[in-house]
């Protein structure tokens, strides 16, 4: 999915004093005030799983999204020919699991023109029972559309809509006809669409605070992102070639959210393996855009297993997040390649690749107090690990990455182990991939693409 407009980071830009990027530091988990009424959504790209076959296809998603806390899906259409097909399964595998599902309408491919006709899409599904509903009325979103006549959206639907489209105050847009707004604005930029510079730094909480602002009393959508990398040429038809900066991102980004007073959450997102920042399982169905040059093999599933302690949280007011942990895990992460590795790739190194840290991140979701040990390579540390979540970093060295958790000089059942993935001096594919490799402590299985005879779009 394209990213925001260029436009819209600059607006932001303008309304901020800029600061330098500084080095992500170890942080507690912060608690959050008390709430209620919050909601989990997670992002998920109907555009390439035109190969689904039926509603089971879908059940391992929304069984696995459910478990971790996950109230929705927004489902991310287009205009494709496969799309009510598909979205009648999600619907009905949604209904199954006691999950909710919701239409984001993606103007990329729907004119603002056609208010009218995304009512009615609306109201297609308003009376499924895996409709989301929220103040007894039938939710629906969008990626962008600015510009979007909501009456028209109201009218056309027939019925009460709570309508929370990702429209960006930056442009100006009225935001006093819907209920609530989604920001897409995930992670730190230079205002223009690339990774930040010495001056110019537009940081995700700037960008909270321009939508509670233009908010008003409505709601709020606060995005979270755990990464972000593409590598797309010329010959896919959107060639894009950046990350932004991402190390700790998603355990920096959910501290956030634990003191944001917002009523809902959108994870950026289940499936968009071609920007990297998927959190859901590679095993699940679906088709190569070409992003499997970087994404093979390289899991995301521990990014869920971090956050669904947050989420409990942050839904129940806990002030204690290791009363939240049902089991400890070691989560870890890391690029496979030093960025300064040359590579024989036509794209080039991505833009912003400066900004991501040579380091193997270490998060911890422990009961009680506990000693952690990191060995990246030849480096290796020593933490004290407290209970709750805790992050910690090593710098990056080649070879066998090794995690151990001790209490009292016993290691603890589970928690010690080696990654199957090895940090190394060449680059797999002859691409810079800046994607993460995460694993866990108790360890899960790799993934691979479910597809085996995928064509690649580089170059």
């Amino acid at each position: 999915m394209s990213f925001f407009t260029s436009l819209w980071s600059l607006a932001l830009f303008t309304l901020f004093s800029l600061s330098s990027c500084a080095p992500l530091q170890t942080r507690e988990a912060m608690p959050r005030q008390l709430g209620s009424d919050k909601l989990v959504f997670a992002h998920f790209m109907m555009g390439i799983v035109s190969n689904r076959e039926s509603s089971a296809d879908y059940d391992a998603d929304m069984a696995r999204a459910k478990a971790a806390g996950i109230d929705a899906f927004a489902l991310n259409i287009g205009t494709d020919d496969y799309t009510d097909k598909q979205l009648g399964f999600a619907y009905e595998s949604a209904a199954t699991h006691d999950m909710k599902v919701f239409i984001s309408f993606d103007f990329n491919y729907w004119s603002t023109a056609e208010g009218a006709q995304v009512g009615q899409k609306i109201a297609q599904y308003a009376d499924h029972p895996g409709q989301l509903k929220v103040d007894g009325k039938v939710f629906a979103s969008s990626f962008v559309g600015d510009g979007l006549d909501v009456a028209a959206v109201r009218s056309g639907a027939g019925q009460e809509i709570y309508f929370a489209p990702n429209f960006r105050p930056g442009f100006g847009t009225d935001l006093r006809p819907v209920d609530a707004a989604l920001s897409w604005m995930a992670w730190d930029s230079d205002g223009n669409n690339r990774a930040p510079t010495a001056g110019r730094n537009v940081t995700v909480p700037d960008a909270d605070e321009v939508y509670k602002s233009s908010l008003g009393s409505n709601d709020y959508i606060a995005p979270v992102s755990p990464w972000f990398f593409t590598h797309f040429g010329a010959s896919s038809g959107y060639p894009k070639n950046w990350v932004f900066p991402s190390d700790l991102l998603w355990f920096e980004r959910w501290n956030d959210i634990l003191t944001l007073n917002a009523r809902f959450l959108e994870i950026l997102t289940w499936n968009d393996y071609g920007e990297s920042h998927y959190i859901g399982p590679l095993s699940s169905k679906h088709t190569d855009d070409g992003s499997s040059a970087w994404t093979n093999d390289m899991p995301h599933d521990g990014w869920l297993d971090m956050a669904k302690p947050f989420i409990a949280a942050w839904k129940s007011g806990s002030n204690d997040l290791a009363s939240n942990i049902e089991s400890e895990q070691l989560i870890y992460w890391y690029r496979t390649t030093s960025k300064t590795q040359p590579c024989n790739d036509a794209l080039g190194q991505p833009d912003g690749a400066d900004h991501m840290a040579d380091s193997v991140f270490v998060v911890t979701l422990l009961k009680s107090d506990a000693e952690v040990t990191i060995s990246s390579g030849d480096n290796s540390q020593t933490f004290q690990a407290k209970a709750g979540a805790f992050a910690f970093t090593v710098p990056m060295g080649l070879g066998k990455q090794t995690f151990s958790v001790a209490r009292n000089g016993a290691s603890v059942d589970g928690l010690s182990g080696a990654s199957s993935r090895d940090i190394v001096d060449y680059h797999e594919g002859d691409i810079y991939n800046f994607n993460a490799y995460v694993g866990t402590l108790p360890a899960a299985n790799g993934q691979t693409w479910q597809d085996t005879n995928m064509s690649t779009m580089l170059g």
